[in-house]
């Protein structure tokens, strides 16, 4: 069942946690392409130095400040783009990045999903995609009848420049899961 609004217009860092075991969907011309979210982030409000709403509604981070529900694709390193989920109401900025997923069988054999650019790049979602509504039929998260992951929290990666927002335990993952992208 596709998840609707309701589901992403609550605290971001409950919606982080509950994305854990759902699947993410992409359709791609008469193909659907996803897999299981194993691994998330949570960046929330203006506040979080790892957060881009840090420098307030710039053109970058404007979607942030949109209804929950919707994309926020991204460009980082000059080369990777990376999947969001905006949550929270309108207004109060805050997201959650997609890192990793568990494939289904026949996306394994396009590409690995073990990291937020390489599941971009395999699931085709680009920045083309930014600001697109999840509750329509081009990229959806849904939850199925699967038993329900253990889920543990870990500091976020590759926010070292953020000083003590970097150590906030605001990573999720299945800790059962060979998809998440770096193993503690």
């Amino acid at each position: 069942m596709k998840l609707k609004r309701s589901f992403y217009a609550r605290p971001c860092l409950e919606v982080a946690r509950d994305l854990i075991g759902k699947h993410l969907i992409h359709r791609r011309g008469d193909r659907l392409l996803g897999g299981r979210i194993v691994e998330v982030e949570a960046y929330v409000h203006e506040e979080d130095q790892a957060c881009h709403a840090r420098f307030g509604p710039t053109p970058r981070a404007l979607t942030l400040y949109g209804e929950p529900g919707h994309a926020y694709v991204f460009l980082i390193y000059g080369m990777y783009d990376c999947f969001n989920v905006v949550t929270e109401p309108k207004g109060s900025p805050a997201a959650v990045l997609i890192r990793a997923l568990e494939p289904q069988e026949d996306v394994a054999k396009l590409g690995k999903t073990d990291g937020p650019g390489k599941l971009c790049r395999t699931l085709g979602i680009s920045r083309t995609h930014n600001g697109l509504d999840l509750t329509a039929d081009l990229i959806w998260i849904e939850s199925r009848r699967d038993k329900s992951p253990k889920v543990v929290t870990t500091p976020r990666i590759g926010v070292d420049y953020a000083g003590r927002w970097a150590r906030k335990p605001w990573r999720f993952l299945d800790p059962n899961s060979p998809y998440v992208s770096r193993r503690k």
